[in-house]
């Protein structure tokens, strides 16, 4: 058996396949383009479109070692990380695949050869399955390779994609795996003998159908091969290892949780799991951040935040109070950053962030705990915690479900999260999606028609505002009198990337049809949404499509000054701003980005002050089309979560941003205008919105201003420029008249608390004082105790501000309690109270029971109630 590092490994396995014809591709971000993943899970996610045939293969086969991360959905490994000698949440996948170059004939000695060669694995070690109807694969295993008959057995479960499941395509697979030995288990194969004695290390995908809707297996005209298997198993295996926690990658990452906590590996096994579960998520966490995954309370954010989280509360169980993150994140890069150079680029920005969070939820952790422990201390072991409790640590302190969820499972609680669902959905109702236009599922069959006998939508409005085209659909009329209109080529810019659609309108010789937004109904085809205003639009006639010129103009002018606002962004706060979302629109533009705090107001200034330079020096804009390879050796910037094909368009705006970008933009920097943030704002955790105008519209609101600061000027009786100083000494004199009359109102008030005294029933004073602020009716209180003869005294009234205030004053050796006294009065007024013995004070919303509270008061302190 070859012994090797994992950074030896990984090398060698790309060799293997280089030397066989390969091209080494690059691992893909842990964000992949797939709608329906949040992380890239397996080697064959970023290929996916070549298996589905919805992209040509730039290349016809390929080799990587792909980083993954299962910690969300039916293949999330999370939760079992730690507590045995197997799962990770984060793992690099080795993979070959074929994009109808080669297929089994190939394949299955290729892997035998890469097993037995290159690992140095003793064949008599190996056995194979595959699926019970490939008859192909066994005899290639057999007569090809070489494997003994017995070795090789079949199994049903050798199937890639499940028997009667989606449509798409699927196929058989076959699996190797090496026999650990007699103390491992029982013997017989992977098929009869035990899991943990039978290792798979090498798993083969034969796509070889297509299912149809109906379930039907066809022959694929070009099959394809997706292989793989987890670099730190076969590490495992090559290093003679019996858990993942004893191989070379994951030792160091062991002994800095070891260090950081003061603990030591076999103490204790609840230790033991803490200490694996901060080295094992150091790696997630990392990479993560990484390639632009910021800690927030949604998606892809919440996970990485679950994972930060989960470490921390490890640390905590270890009674460890610094930062553990950190180093943590040190020890990562440490190991991996050779392997991976953009995570050694990023070293302080991920440090910075996961100490951020680890920060903020060390608060949040300790309130948590302390409440939840006293829940679950009432509670027996198999007895279930209530939903709204759950809901209430996640509302009040922040604390996530599946951490009540896996602290209860440790004493033997479960959690009613049905309880849990309803509460949340009682408290927030989330806003339904809205992009979905009403209507276009309906026509959805009509469009795909269309975009499968025409093809796609023919976009020159990159250069032609008004083009010549033929109709190829138009629908019948919504309720709101609009259709749907496509057409073969056209000027009108879908929405996309951020920008809205074009408008304008579509002419032919039998009406006109107003176009009110343009978007994309199915790839490729764009869709104008439209309103006919004179006579008819037929299908198959020729029209006039024209676009509003102007609005274009400005909306080029605000996506232009959106990549030089991210370029200054980045420049003043750090590289890890990235953007997280946009909007351009004719009138303003929205850009969405990574950052940890507010942006300042001097750092504003300088963002703007960088973009306008760049504009001022009016320098010639480059969009054009290349492949993704050569836009990346430009430096481009690309977005996570964006799909992009092998032929990219590429935005040089000025001398100093360089992104990938398909919408439309200005031909020199100088055609932007000036641009102008208008405001700036959190949108979540660690996620921030700035709003700019550019061209005509920081000009407007200088002459709307200017017309504002002029209406104000002569409300005061000054010049433009003395507005601030008549300003500062209205405030002040205002201040001074507020402050007499706050004087007045005590003065006057003290002087009754001789007047209310003497109204005293058995020492107690129980009276309505109306129209004083609480803190005014609070001194008055505590002059009334004061004086000869009252033992106690309760105030309520109807505040200046609004809503009710009630307060309660008693001598200490008066033997009553000031919050009793009113604790049923303040429910009864709609608030609460304080505990204090001997001066507490309440606040309620309903002023029409304060009467029949104070009632409550007398009647609590032995007095009657008023007539």
């Amino acid at each position: 058996m070859n012994e090797m590092t994992a950074d030896q490994l990984r090398r060698a396995f790309l060799d293997f396949f280089a030397a066989r014809g390969h091209t080494v591709v690059p691992s893909a971000s842990l964000i992949p383009h797939d709608p329906d993943l949040l992380f890239t899970v397996a080697g064959m996610v970023p290929f996916k479109p070549y298996f589905l045939g919805e992209e040509v293969a730039p290349y016809p086969s390929a080799t990587t070692v792909q980083k993954c991360v299962r910690v969300d959905g039916k293949d999330s490994d999370l939760e079992e990380v730690g507590r045995d000698g197997s799962h990770l949440s984060f793992f690099e996948m080795l993979g070959n695949f074929s994009f109808g170059d080669y297929f089994k004939a190939d394949a299955i000695p290729m892997a035998w050869d890469m097993v037995t060669n290159l690992f140095g694995i003793d064949p008599e070690l190996l056995w194979v399955t595959v699926h019970t109807d490939d008859d192909e694969a066994e005899q290639l295993w057999i007569d090809g390779v070489g494997v003994a008959p017995d070795r090789v057995q079949r199994l049903e479960d050798n199937w890639w994609g499940p028997p009667g499941g989606p449509p798409g395509p699927c196929g058989p697979n076959s699996e190797i795996f090496v026999d650990l030995g007699e103390r491992y288990g029982a013997g017989g194969g992977p098929g009869h003998g035990s899991d943990t004695r039978f290792l798979e290390i090498w798993n083969l995908v034969f796509m070889q159908y297509n299912r149809d809707r109906d379930g039907v297996d066809h022959v694929l005209p070009r099959k394809n091969i997706d292989t793989g298997a987890g670099l730190e198993r076969i590490l495992g295996v090559l290093q003679g290892k019996d858990s993942v926690w004893d191989i070379d990658v994951m030792v160091p990452l062991l002994e800095t949780a070891q260090s950081v906590t003061g603990r030591r590996l076999g103490q204790s096994d609840a230790q033991d799991v803490s200490l694996r579960i901060l080295a094992e998520h150091a790696r997630t966490m990392s990479f993560l951040v990484s390639d632009g995954v910021f800690p927030t309370n949604e998606g892809r954010g919440y996970v990485v935040r679950r994972v930060i989280r989960r470490a921390v509360r490890h640390a905590y169980l270890l009674d460890v109070d610094q930062l553990v993150t950190p180093s943590l994140v040190d020890t990562t890069v440490e190991v991996m950053g050779e392997a991976y150079p953009s995570l050694a680029k990023s070293h302080s920005y991920v440090r910075d962030v996961v100490a951020r969070e680890e920060e903020r939820f060390r608060q949040t952790l300790k309130a948590g705990t302390a409440a939840l422990d006293a829940e679950l201390d009432a509670l027996h072991e198999g007895d279930r915690l209530s939903g709204l409790v759950a809901f209430t640590l996640h509302d009040t302190h922040g604390f996530p479900l599946e951490l009540t969820r896996e602290i209860a499972l440790e004493r033997g609680v479960s959690v009613d999260e049905d309880g849990f669902a309803r509460a949340m959905a009682e408290q927030r109702q989330r806003a339904k999606d809205a992009r979905k236009r009403e209507g276009a599922d309906a026509d959805l069959p009509l469009f795909q028609e269309a975009l499968d006998e025409f093809g796609p939508t023919e976009f020159l409005g990159r250069d032609q505002f008004e083009v010549e085209a033929r109709v190829l659909v138009v629908t019948e009329p919504d309720d709101d009198g609009r259709v749907s209109i496509v057409l073969d080529r056209t000027p009108f810019y879908a929405e996309s990337g951020g920008q809205v659609g074009d408008t304008g309108t579509i002419t032919s010789e039998t009406g006109r049809a107003e176009v009110l937004d343009t978007t994309y109904v199915v790839p490729g085809l764009h869709r104008h949404l439209a309103r006919i205003v004179e006579g008819t639009i037929e299908t198959g006639e020729l029209v006039t499509a024209a676009i509003d010129v102007e609005r274009r103009d400005a909306i080029r002018r605000n996506h232009t000054a959106t990549h030089l606002l991210h370029w200054a962004l980045r420049e003043v706060l750090g590289d890890h701003v990235k953007q997280q979302g946009s909007l351009v629109a004719p009138d303003r533009l929205r850009f969405d980005f990574s950052h940890y705090e507010a942006v300042s107001d001097d750092e504003l200034a300088r963002v703007e002050d960088l973009a306008n330079a760049d504009i001022l020096a009016n320098t010639p804009v480059r969009h054009f089309e290349t492949t993704k390879e050569f836009a990346e050796q430009l430096g481009a910037i690309a977005f996570f979560g964006d799909k992009y094909g092998e032929i990219v368009r590429v935005l040089e705006a000025g001398p100093h941003s360089t992104e990938l970008c398909g919408g439309t933009h200005v031909r020199a920097t100088g055609d932007i205008g000036p641009v102008k943030i208008v405001s700036e704002s959190s949108i979540g955790s660690n996620q921030r919105r700035i709003e700019a105008v550019t061209g005509f519209g920081p000009i407007e609101r200088l002459r709307r201003d200017e017309a504002r600061l002029g209406a104000v000027a002569e409300l005061l009786g000054v010049a433009d420029d003395e507005v601030v100083d008549a300003v500062a000494r209205r405030v002040a004199e205002n201040k001074g008249l507020r402050d007499e009359i706050r004087d007045l109102r005590r003065h006057a008030a003290r002087s009754r608390s001789a007047e209310l005294a003497a109204a005293a029933i058995d020492g107690v004073v129980v009276e309505q004082v109306d129209d004083l602020a609480r803190d005014d009716l609070r001194e008055l209180a505590v002059a009334v105790r004061d004086q000869p003869g009252v033992k106690a005294v309760v105030l309520g009234g109807v505040a200046d501000g609004g809503g009710v205030a009630i307060v309660s004053a008693v001598r200490a050796d008066s033997g009553l309690h000031a919050s009793e006294l009113i604790i049923e009065a303040a429910r009864t007024v709609g608030g609460g109270t304080g505990k204090s013995a001997e001066l507490a004070m309440a606040g309620g919303k309903d002023p029409s029971r304060l009467g029949e509270a104070l009632d409550q008061v007398r009647s609590a302190a032995g007095i009657p109630p008023r007539s």
